[in-house]
């Protein structure tokens, strides 16, 4: 490996090392608050803890596979099943977490587009608003990011947003089949499969080789 990109490597690495060090910490300080496992595997600081502490697992992993593999593209290969798994996971846990009318509140369908996004502009803190939006187009970013660098059929973004929508319908559906006390909202369908494919577009540059 040339020096140069060794170097740029161990640069990058070092500083990603120690974010992902701080966000596993203030994560999990919330958590020994309460007793029992709940708070680890029902709360979205649970999540973020687990999403962050599996980062090495995930990293052997590729290694792993990579080195079973071995021949030519073996870790891109590698690098991007378990990237696009690992990124697509913690999202999808937090939006199936249930809500505190799981199974007793009444479930709600919203088939407007467009309808709830306007709503949140509107009337909801420009913060909530923003954390919403930007939260629903990163479920399936990594999906759309990844899944065209492994699998040449879908290096499409056509393909990859119909991928995102249908990824979307089926986490929708289960909300209410679950009775989650969540909105199954087709403007969720929308952010999400958009999400998906700004992140092929962003990596299209390493598909399209």
């Amino acid at each position: 490996m040339n020096p140069v990109f060794r170097v740029r490597r161990i640069a990058l690495l070092g500083p990603a090392v120690l974010l992902a060090v701080a966000v596993a910490f203030l994560a999990q300080r919330p958590l020994h608050r309460r007793a029992g496992w709940e708070p680890w595997f029902g709360t979205i600081n649970g999540v973020v803890f687990w999403a962050v502490a599996a980062l090495p697992l995930s990293a052997v992993l590729v290694w792993a596979l990579a080195r079973r593999r071995r021949g030519a593209g073996a870790w891109r290969r590698s690098f991007a099943e378990v990237a696009m798994v690992h990124g697509t996971v913690p999202w999808v846990w937090m939006i199936m977490l249930p809500g505190p009318g799981a199974g007793v509140a009444s479930r709600r369908v919203s088939l407007l587009p467009l309808r709830d996004l306007c709503a949140i502009l509107a009337e909801g803190p420009p913060v909530t608003a923003t954390v919403q939006i930007v939260g629903n187009l990163l479920v399936f970013a990594a999906l759309g990011c990844f899944a065209p660098v492994r699998f040449r059929a879908l290096a499409s973004v056509p393909r990859i947003l119909m991928l995102g929508a249908a990824c979307s319908v089926l986490v929708e559906t289960a909300q209410y089949v679950l009775w989650l006390d969540r909105v199954s909202s087709v403007d969720d369908v929308l952010l999400n499969a958009t999400g998906a494919g700004l992140a092929a577009l962003a990596s299209r540059r390493r598909w399209c080789r």
